[in-house]
């Protein structure tokens, strides 16, 4: 059962073995080829359509209990039916009411012929159509939650392995001070921390649109309570607690405002950015080979060079999470043309743009987890690339050092800044090794100071606290973070490529 909790692993599955006339048709690869049956499962018409069920057993069981004429016989029928969905009847009424909720209002009363009279009693579409697609909000962001702490866990767990490690800094992709590979995590760590507040904030601001009628006046709840104001907010109470929301929305149209999708896909589509961002700089210390995403010992990177190792996980991901940033237009576009109370060129484009947003966050989140449980660093590559450039980034240290022992800060600046461009042309137009060290221990005038640069050079000395911040980061920022999700941060992950 997809809704079982403690789930102990989560897979991303590619059918295998599909009948024949199913490759006849477009599926979309979201589902077909990589989002989680978890997530698959939330925005699936069974999950929906059972979950209109369900409100309107909550709708029934809260207008009994204030007074109605519904019977306990009829409730329990439509709880003993809540599952049981005839979707070929279902749609065989769709198709002559061109009317997807009544078309399952009459397939529901099909089967609870005694409720059949107070099914749906009251409500419009968007009582069952608009509270459900919030159910699926909130419950898509308890998927990606867990699975946003995990990639936090694995990466944190990475930060502190190599917290000391110094790396090449690049500022502009050209060199510059070095860092440590555990401090550049952390860069990464701070961007995917401040996605886990957006999400849980906009988790948390979630509010059920409740029992509101078809305007949002609840006029037709009032006739049917016969002007008793307090049995209509009783009704509208009851049934959001019914469906796990502490609040609903106080006032909306015929929809609750649909400035709540763009809540929710913003952060969405700026958790595609974070990611995009991560995977890129992985790509790039791929290509210095100073870091590689996990490769299977007969993975291909090429059919034509087979010496390739291609970041094939973190280009998924980044294409993938360009769709998802791309996904944010739908729902800002939407929401700036609801005319009045609404309109229902609303409906097509959340069919889409909802599911998928979900659905792309899962996948690359999914992915992500698997990169980061199997970073490889290559220590030696990394330092080689230090002893090409640190010479040039210890000048200035040089210059100190030389001073110390009685030099002249001008005549040393002039005597390295030579000596460091007759190294760089023959870097640059020579393809060299960076020989400024062999020039620096030829010339006699720094005699004062060759007996101190193997010091002067040791490039943690050129890393300034990047250690003790990576340490004072991770246990004051981000394991504080993860505490809610101890229970499931163990899952591993099961990618299939």
């Amino acid at each position: 059962d997809p809704e079982r909790s403690g789930v102990s692993s989560i897979s991303v599955p590619v059918p295998r073995n599909r009948p024949t006339n199913e490759f006849n048709k477009y599926r979309s690869p979201l589902v077909s080829r990589y989002a989680s049956k978890e997530m698959a499962y939330n925005f699936s018409d069974r999950k929906k359509f059972t979950t209109w069920r369900k409100l309107w057993i909550y709708l029934a069981k809260a207008e009994k209990a204030l007074g109605l004429p519904i019977t306990e016989a009829q409730v329990a029928e439509m709880e003993t039916h809540a599952e049981d969905i005839d979707f070929a009847m279902a749609a065989e009424e769709e198709s002559k009411l061109r009317h997807d909720v009544m078309a399952h209002v009459h397939t529901f009363a099909h089967c609870c012929p005694a409720a059949a009279p107070i099914i749906h009693l009251g409500a419009t579409s968007c009582y069952v159509g608009d509270n459900t697609d919030l159910i699926m909000l909130r419950d898509g962001f308890d998927i990606l939650l867990p699975k946003l702490a995990r990639v936090i866990d694995r990466l944190s767990n990475f930060a502190e392995k190599y917290a000391g490690l110094p790396t090449l800094g690049f500022t502009h992709y050209q060199p510059a001070q070095l860092t440590t590979v555990g401090k550049r995590a952390c860069l990464w760590l701070q961007d995917l921390a401040m996605d886990m507040r957006n999400l849980q904030r906009a988790r948390k601001d979630l509010r059920f649109r409740g029992v509101k009628g078809t305007t949002g006046t609840q006029a037709s709840f009032l006739q049917l309570f016969q002007g008793d104001h307090d049995k209509v907010e009783d009704l509208d109470r009851m049934v959001t607690e019914m469906a796990g929301f502490k609040k609903a929305y106080m006032v909306t149209g015929q929809t609750y405002s649909r400035k709540v999708d763009i809540d929710s896909l913003s952060h969405l589509a700026s958790m595609g950015a974070t990611i995009h961002k991560i995977c890129t700089d992985i790509r790039l210390l791929a290509n210095l080979k100073e870091i590689e995403e996990p490769f299977e010992k007969e993975q291909i990177g090429s059919s034509a060079m087979p010496y390739k190792r291609n970041p094939m996980r973190c280009e998924r991901c980044c294409s993938l999470a360009r769709h998802l940033i791309a996904l944010l237009a739908d729902p800002l576009q939407t929401a700036s043309v609801q005319w009045l109370e609404r309109t229902l060129d609303d409906s097509a484009n959340r069919r889409i743009s909802l599911p998928e947003s979900f659905l792309t966050a899962d996948i690359i989140l999914s992915t992500l987890q698997n990169i980061t449980e199997g970073l490889v660093v290559y220590p030696k590559v990394i330092e080689r690339h230090i002893r090409h450039e640190l010479p040039f980034m210890a000048t200035e240290n040089i210059i100190m050092a030389m001073v110390k022992a009685g030099g002249n800060r001008q005549d040393c600046h002039e005597k390295i800044r030579v000596l460091s461009q007759q190294a760089a042309t023959v870097v640059k137009q020579e393809g060299g090794d960076n020989d400024l060290l062999a020039r620096v221990q030829a010339d006699p005038y720094f005699a004062p100071v060759l007996g101190h640069l193997d010091n002067i050079l040791d490039p943690k000395t050129f890393i300034g606290r990047a250690p003790q911040q990576v340490a004072r980061f991770l246990s004051e920022e981000v394991r504080p973070l993860l505490e809610p999700y101890k229970a499931e941060i163990d899952v591993k992950i099961e990618l299939e490529l």
